[in-house]
């Protein structure tokens, strides 16, 4: 039996209820409309505005093999099976983000650490993301200062995880992440990029806080990597300006690199994986007309097997018009039997 939590990208109109002998731990609807998140018996289901209508979206299942307690805390809905948690929270499109993102992050860190959690990949989902805000700020630049206040005051200005920023099509932001109690993460690097913490003041008033990908080694001793979104990044630049093939090409390399061999070794992990390991695959496409060129690209590289959605998207910076992430697990380190 796999410890961790997996996941399923299905069609939205399927069955979302969990397989035998499984369990809902949260489900994301990529639908026309971002929501309230609701809880019902089985699990937190929380709906992201990225599809042109209902019948374009898809369903991000995350089932487990225990069963799953669910709760809520201020404006954080969430469900544990006692070794991994699922966390989720929407705030309504706002003028500016700061302040509520200082304040939904602050119950975050409240609920992780007093359940004995810790946050190994989160995902955000922001409607007007290279808009300005009410204050002229972009409004990821303002996202990125209200989560940096709380990261600063908590003492964590360079160790957080896999991350996803995103820019939605309305509905304010929808965050979800996963956190273990048992087991280990490492949070990786990419030596071709500079950490996005430490980047020049020319990004924003606060720098981004996350890493490019995180290894998670759960107590049965399976792991798993999971690739933040990767875009077209050489140092702090963006590389190939208007070129969405290129770009494309890049993203892809850079993903290769973080979860390869070398890099892994050099983060004092033994084993590595590549382009082919990879499964549920998100790929964001800045403009719609460029989404045929992405899938050549990616239809000719990722494996065949992997689950891959395509989604019209903003991206953190204006100048990028693809990024992509995904999850490549391992063999059990213990048996050596498949995931």
């Amino acid at each position: 039996m796999v410890n961790a939590p997996t996941v399923a990208l299905q069609s939205i109109g399927a069955d979302t209820s969990a397989p035998i002998g499984r369990h809902l731990l949260g489900v994301v609807n990529f639908t026309d409309k971002s929501s309230e998140i609701t809880i019902d018996k089985a699990c937190p289901r929380v709906s992201v505005n990225l599809a042109e209508t209902v019948g374009d979206g898809f369903a991000e299942v995350w089932t487990t093999a225990r069963p799953v307690t669910t709760g809520q805390f201020g404006t954080i809905s969430w469900a544990s099976d006692g070794e991994f948690f699922f966390g989720a929270f929407h705030i309504p499109e706002l003028p500016q983000y700061a302040e509520a993102t200082e304040a939904s992050y602050t119950e975050v860190l409240e609920l992780t650490e007093s359940l004995g959690y810790r946050p190994f990949r989160i995902w955000h989902y922001i409607s007007g993301l290279n808009e300005p805000n009410a204050a002229g700020l972009e409004t990821y630049r303002d996202f990125c200062l209200g989560r940096a206040r709380v990261l600063e005051r908590s003492g964590i200005t360079h160790d957080m995880p896999a991350a996803t920023v995103i820019g939605a099509h309305g509905g304010g932001i929808v965050c979800y992440l996963l956190a273990r109690r048992r087991g280990a993460h490492v949070n990786l690097e990419n030596p071709r990029q500079v950490p996005a913490y430490h980047y020049p003041a020319r990004y924003g008033p606060k720098s981004p806080n996350f890493a490019r990908a995180t290894h998670l080694t759960a107590a049965d001793g399976s792991t798993f990597l999971y690739v933040s979104g990767t875009a077209s990044i050489l140092g702090h630049r963006s590389m190939h300006p208007g070129d969405v093939a290129a770009q494309t090409r890049l993203a892809l390399d850079n993903v290769g690199y973080v979860i390869g061999p070398g890099n892994l070794f050099a983060h004092d992990l033994n084993a590595g994986q590549g382009l082919a390991d990879l499964t549920a695959v998100k790929v964001y496409v800045r403009h719609r007309a460029d989404l045929p060129v992405v899938r050549e690209i990616c239809r000719a590289t990722l494996p065949e097997s992997a689950d891959v959605v395509y989604l019209n998207a903003d991206i953190c910076r204006s100048d990028l018009l693809v990024e992509l992430e995904g999850i490549a697990p391992q063999q059990l380190a213990t048996s050596g039997s498949p995931q």
